[in-house]
């Protein structure tokens, strides 16, 4: 399967990390700044370059700006690329290079050491804007990885590459089909799951951030699952301080992250 980019920082990424699943560059007789950059990569790594014929509207220069969460195609320019491959979630918990210990106890009444790091688990997100956008955060600070449900959730789709601005190239991720099981798994490896919800009685204020985390974002409209939820470790809340109860969930996100990475 393939996706169309038509943000070229999305494309400069996908030349960067993996330049043979670049499969052809359409470009405008007159490119902007960012996508002569793109064919000049390009060239480097002997990808086919076509040049769109003029449409018969008039056209923008492209900006490669996020406009409102929304990437506007505002030119001809786009590439085909192949979809990136996923992850097991079992490869997705051994990617953590050294670090920090953190410990957590176990039934048994043992501690058992795991990598200090961060990671998020998507749990049915269907706005592909706020899936790239989620990505594009990560990247930001570092997260480990990502476990986007496969089942009610949006797909990775060109929309979602282009709005993540390369963070879809940089972050390994699973697509499991089972969520619950997934978390059981990262329990497993030693990480702890943090769940999010308005309703949460346990400000993010409280939450400690010298162990590795694993932040489960839910649902534009419904939150968390109620199994989901019941696998938590923690469940927490970003305290509202003014007239909005609540937040777009890629800006929560940001939020979590900014606290947690410390």
């Amino acid at each position: 399967m393939t996706v169309t980019l038509r943000n070229p920082h999305s494309v400069l990424a996908a030349l960067q990390y993996r330049p043979h699943d670049v499969l052809e560059i359409v470009t405008t007789a007159n490119p902007s700044s960012a996508w002569s950059e793109v064919l000049e990569q390009a060239r480097v790594h002997r990808i086919p370059i076509r040049t769109a014929l003029p449409s018969s509207g008039s056209e923008r220069p492209a900006s490669g700006k996020d406009r409102g969460g929304k990437f506007e195609r505002q030119s001809s320019s786009e590439a085909t690329v192949r979809d990136r491959a996923p992850l097991t979630v079992e490869q997705l918990f051994e990617l953590a290079p050294p670090g920090p210990l953190a410990q957590k106890s176990d039934p048994s009444g043992g501690i058992e050491s795991n990598r200090h790091g961060i990671w998020l688990a998507l749990d049915c997100l269907q706005d592909p804007h706020n899936v790239g956008a989620v990505f594009r955060a990560a990247a930001f600070f570092g997260v480990r990885g990502i476990i986007a449900t496969r089942d009610r959730s949006a797909p990775l789709s060109g929309t979602a590459y282009d709005v993540s601005a390369g963070g879809l190239e940089s972050i390994p991720f699973a697509q499991p089909p089972n969520l619950a099981r997934a978390l059981e798994l990262a329990k497993k490896s030693g990480v702890w799951v943090l769940g999010t919800s308005e309703h949460a009685q346990q400000p993010l204020s409280s939450i400690k951030a010298d162990r590795p985390w694993l932040i489960v974002i839910g649902n534009e409209e419904g939150g968390l699952r109620r199994l989901t939820l019941e696998l938590c470790d923690e469940v927490c809340s970003i305290p509202s301080q003014g007239a909005v109860g609540s937040l777009n969930v890629s800006v929560a996100t940001g939020i979590l992250l900014y606290a947690l990475a410390r």
